[in-house]
């Protein structure tokens, strides 16, 4: 053979790597060995030994190469590649130097003295079964390069593909190789040089026949893989004969203890699937019991004798099929129940047989269906510590946009009305063995909000105002400072909510317990405008603006969310400034909050407007606008878009930030 021509090999000194090499970050390591993955799997293809067999070769190239990522920031030698699209690219060096290094070593053979290394081993990933893969095959020529490299040594493979494949000089293949470890350079590049017979052998290493990402199937031993099959069902049948053996009972203890095996048929898991055991209050219990909560609510509607609705609703919760549509509140178990449940309701609303179970943490609603029992749909609300007001109401059913409950019986009347406009009247809803009549909900209303819809109930202490956001109980609306709130009932109270009800459907399907609206602070305005929000203009030019904190608290207690808002004289709608969540500004634990807006006035100028709760002594502007003013309100002239921070003093003289 004659060799090919290459420059003389620098000394051993000259390819330590220095303190300059270049770094390489993993993201930039992906990115290389994604876009150039086809050559470095036909890089390792080609140093791995022949004796692997070519199916096991395949799947060890495409292995290594993956592995080929490295954990964390690397350096790498200075070894620029001289194909198009390499050039200098540090990363590219650095996975196929991974690769080279991990090839050489699966090359390497067994020991009894050492433990094998990963590459060493079969590869776990990637894994086909059943199928032996393989690069189709070339001609005369690919086989005698094939056979001319196999018997060749690792690294001398590894000197002839760098110089072929990569195109490298070997001064610097010289240096991969020492960076992938092979203790004797020079006699890997002799020994390559002699396989070399001339250049064109070189373009053979691009040819199908070494192209790993481009492969053939054939099956593998089909009597062999029977064979097999029968043998692992075998093991399979007496390993689970074992187990269930050794789960008998027995004078033995399990890790589970007197644990029954699971679906054992034990007397509570029973009685808490028999109809026949649900628990039932008398129609009674409500007035002399000292519990105003759904444990009193006597069962109600038409089907409270069906054995067989009652038994499917509590199967079904128990162990919901594949086809059940299930829907938890946020943060409320699924499982079944523990014991018997109390039954509130079984009757048909509307379309569908409905079943409303309790059972003291949770009420499930079952609803399947009239004609059929496909198609079910199981839902859940935590209710656990629920007052006379949170219990007053269940959601019996919605269809085409409206929604039906079921009262407390504790409630005389209940009426629909609408929240954005507290002077309108109300419209009564007649009662039905507790049930109402439909009401528009605006928990599954699309395009502007233009209205919101509240349910107004009375009772002996009182009347309120619920609010339906998609789930099973509705929230509850209040107005006042955190820590004194009440229900929002009252003329001012709806007033007060008027311009903040569209922002409930913020808190939709949030497991909401109930919603506050607390009016923090009231700002003069600097002269007559209009918000950015494009609200409409003052009344007047020497209006103020409203400041209200809305705060949704929810039955598991965190998930809290809490809005600043801002109203101008005059506006439809107010506008948030600020939101956070899981914090308690705005709640009972620490009733104050700070938050700011930019406003545009009438005059075209920017102001940051900025307002704190009562017991704010000053505020502070930082960041792009500057100011400090005494008292709980902030006004500074400023620009269009300017970014600026809040801080607060309260008059105990502890600091307070910007709500968000």
């Amino acid at each position: 053979m004659q060799s090919q021509d290459v420059a003389p090999r620098p000394g051993p000194s000259s390819t330590a790597s220095s303190s300059a090499d270049p770094v390489v970050d993993v993201e930039q390591a992906e990115a290389a060995l994604v876009e150039h993955y086809p050559r470095l799997v036909r890089l390792a293809y080609l140093v791995l030994p022949a004796r692997l067999g070519r199916s096991r070769r395949v799947l060890t190239a495409h292995a290594l190469t993956q592995q080929a990522l490295p954990r964390g920031r690397t350096s790498v030698p200075v070894i620029p590649a001289q194909s198009t699209g390499r050039d200098g690219d540090p990363g590219y060096a650095l996975v196929r130097l991974q690769v080279l290094r991990a090839a050489l070593r699966a090359g390497l053979p067994l020991r009894r003295t050492a433990w094998p290394k990963r590459a060493q081993l079969p590869p776990t990933l990637p894994q086909v079964w059943g199928l032996k893969l393989f690069p189709r095959s070339g001609g005369a020529e690919e086989l005698a390069l094939d056979q001319r490299l196999s018997a060749l040594s690792g690294p001398a493979r590894a000197a002839y593909v760098l110089r072929g494949l990569e195109k490298l000089p070997d001064d610097d293949v010289r240096t991969v190789l020492t960076a992938a470890g092979v203790d004797d350079v020079d006699a890997a590049l002799d020994e390559a040089d002699n396989a070399d017979e001339a250049a064109t052998q070189y373009a053979l290493l691009e040819s199908p026949e070494f192209d790993p990402c481009s492969l053939q199937a054939r099956p593998t031993d089909l009597m062999r893989r029977r064979q097999h099959m029968k043998a692992a069902l075998a093991a399979a049948a007496a390993v689970a004969v074992c187990g269930a053996l050794l789960g008998l009972p027995g004078d033995g203890r399990g890790p589970e203890g007197a644990a029954a095996p699971a679906y054992a048929q034990n007397p509570s898991a029973q009685e808490a699937l028999d109809p026949a055991k649900l628990t039932r209050a008398a129609p009674g219990t409500w007035q002399s019991s000292a519990r105003t909560d759904f444990s009193v609510w006597p069962a109600r509607g038409e089907l409270t004798g069906d054995q067989g609705l009652l038994r499917r609703a509590l199967a079904v919760w128990a162990r919901p099929g594949a086809t059940v549509r299930v829907s938890p509140t946020p943060g409320t178990p699924t499982g079944g129940p523990a014991g018997p449940p109390q039954l509130l309701y079984a009757g048909t609303v509307d379309s569908a047989r409905v079943v409303l179970l309790y059972d003291g943490l949770r009420v499930a609603r079952y609803a399947e269906p009239k004609d059929s029992t496909k198609g079910a749909a199981l839902d859940f609300a935590r209710v656990d510590g629920a007052s006379s007001a949170e219990a007053s109401a269940v959601v019996l059913s919605r269809a085409d946009g409206n929604v039906r409950y079921l009262m407390a019986p504790w409630v005389k009347e209940a009426a629909e009305r609408d929240l954005m406009k507290p002077g309108s009247g109300v419209m009564n809803l007649p009662l039905t063995d507790g049930t109402t009549a439909p009401l528009a909900s605006p928990a599954v209303r699309t395009g502007a909000c233009t209205s919101w819809n509240v349910l107004q109930v009375t009772d002996a202490s009182g009347t309120r105002l619920l609010t339906d956001l998609g789930e099973l109980v509705p929230a509850r609306l209040t107005t006042g400072r955190p820590g004194s709130a009440h229900d929002a009932s009252g003329a001012r109270s709806q007033r007060t909510w008027a311009p903040f009800a569209c922002s409930l459907s913020a808190m939709r399907a949030a497991g909401v317990r109930s919603v506050n609206a607390w009016e923090f602070a009231t700002q003069p305005l600097p002269d007559a405008g209009e918000t950015t929000w494009g609200s409409p203009r003052p009344q007047s030019a020497g209006g103020s603006a409203a400041w209200v904190c809305t705060r949704a608290e929810t039955w598991r207690g965190d998930g809290t969310r809490v809005m600043a808002q801002f109203h101008t004289p005059g506006g439809t709608y107010g506008a948030v400034a600020a939101r956070a969540q899981d914090v308690p500004a705005c709640g009972p634990r620490d009733p104050h909050v700070l938050a700011g807006v930019l406003w545009k006035s009438g005059t075209g100028s920017w102001y940051l407007l900025a307002a704190g709760s009562r017991g704010t002594s000053s505020i502070s502007a930082t960041g792009g606008v500057r100011g400090t003013a005494n008292g709980n309100l902030l006004t500074v002239k400023t620009r269009q878009g300017a970014q600026a921070g809040l801080e607060g003093t309260l008059e105990s003289g502890r600091s307070i930030s910007g709500l968000g």
